[in-house]
């Protein structure tokens, strides 16, 4: 189903504007042939919904999500386009399929991120009496994937690695939700601390995963600011004004996001020197949230809403309602998602994620993406 015309006029303009700025950067910016996406519900383009039937019960299954770009349901958590898929059109790479999306075309990348994920296995949160959802695909079952489609796609180690030199992976923005669980079921924020070190482990292993398979160029973001998304902002709401920033987010939890995004960067400059021919790039999905957050009266969003979600029980705090979520029977949409951050109280718009999208593209050293 085709995309109405005044987001065919949009997405052209938004393809427009990042070929343009990637162009400019550096004449001698490799020329990618593939991308390959890990993660979570931040770039997950259909796989939860193909995943089994929890997964196609799933809110991200039903309209209105999806309603603003593909006009259906397409797995993605969003009202239409994600981070992954502007970042595949600034390189002049269709989307991404999903990986579980039977007879899909792989020739250009595969797109294995699953709403839900964990960068943990489940035996991690078992230990600490925290449940995760059956359907989660932990970061490990995500490489077990990438590697069946390498071992099915290239006929020698030396065409994978090859294919994969010239080749863009994103491993997440994931670990995330291994610290969602736990804030939702009431574990103390100083034990959630002690997870970092181990999530961040799961996505260093990860990205050496790939380097040892053949990959070059990784690119690796880190958190949001967890604390301006309406679902944290409902669920610990606080009596105390110093809890909230002059934006009115929750600053203990966006310091706790800093110190998960800290500790990942300290990680990939181990990383650096120990695959000193491997270019590892940090992506600061924290500031390029807040840039948007902190600019969204210019970038023409309704500051009535800049905390609120679209698709959401109005009335509610947030217009988040856990009990009633996005996709949910008789839950109102907002008349203009273009003009709100925030789509159903855990996500973003299409729109937001365009404004990050190219935030983040202005802000990558694309000196360092030579072939």
């Amino acid at each position: 189903m085709l995309p109405p015309m005044k987001n065919l006029v949009y997405l052209f303009l938004m393809f427009s504007l990042l070929a343009l700025t990637i162009t400019a950067q550096d004449n001698k910016l490799c020329k990618f042939n593939a991308i390959y996406q890990f993660g979570d519900s931040i770039s997950d383009a259909g796989n939860l919904i193909r995943e089994g039937p929890a997964g196609a019960r799933s809110y991200a299954a039903r309209y209105p999500y999806g309603e603003s770009f593909f006009r259906r349901a397409t797995g993605r958590c969003s009202d239409g386009l994600l981070m992954i898929d502007y970042f595949a059109m600034a390189l002049g790479l269709p989307l991404l399929n999903p990986y579980l999306e039977s007879g899909a075309s792989f020739h250009q990348g595969v797109n294995f991120a699953v709403a839900g994920s964990t960068a943990l296995p489940p035996s991690f949160f078992k230990e600490r009496n925290i449940h995760v959802p059956s359907t989660d695909s932990h970061l490990h079952v995500q490489l077990n994937w990438f590697q069946r489609h390498l071992n099915s796609s290239c006929h020698t180690l030396t065409e994978c690695r090859n294919k994969l030199q010239r080749s863009l992976v994103f491993m997440g923005e994931i670990g995330g939700n291994d610290y969602n669980y736990a804030f939702f079921q009431n574990k103390p924020i100083q034990e959630i601390h002690s997870y970092v070190p181990h999530v961040v482990g799961a996505i260093t292993n990860g990205v050496r995963d790939v380097i040892r398979a053949g990959a070059r160029h990784i690119v690796v973001p880190g958190n949001f600011p967890v604390g301006c998304i309406p679902i944290y902002l409902s669920s610990f709401r606080s009596q105390s004004r110093r809890a909230y920033d002059d934006m009115g987010c929750l600053v203990g939890l966006n310091e706790f996001a800093k110190y998960h995004n800290n500790y990942l960067q300290g990680a990939l400059e181990q990383l650096r020197h120990e695959f000193p021919n491997v270019v590892i790039v940090y992506s600061d999905y924290y500031n390029a949230f807040q840039s948007v957050f902190r600019r969204s009266r210019s970038l023409g969003f309704d500051q009535s809403s800049v905390l609120r979600a679209c698709c959401g029980v109005v009335g509610a705090p947030y217009n988040f309602d856990g009990s009633r979520m996005c996709g949910s029977q008789g839950v109102p949409v907002c008349p203009d998602p273009s003009r709100h951050i925030h789509w159903d109280g855990v996500h973003l718009t299409q729109a937001a994620y365009m404004h990050m999208a190219t935030w983040l593209i202005n802000h990558l050293p694309y000196a360092k993406f030579q072939c």
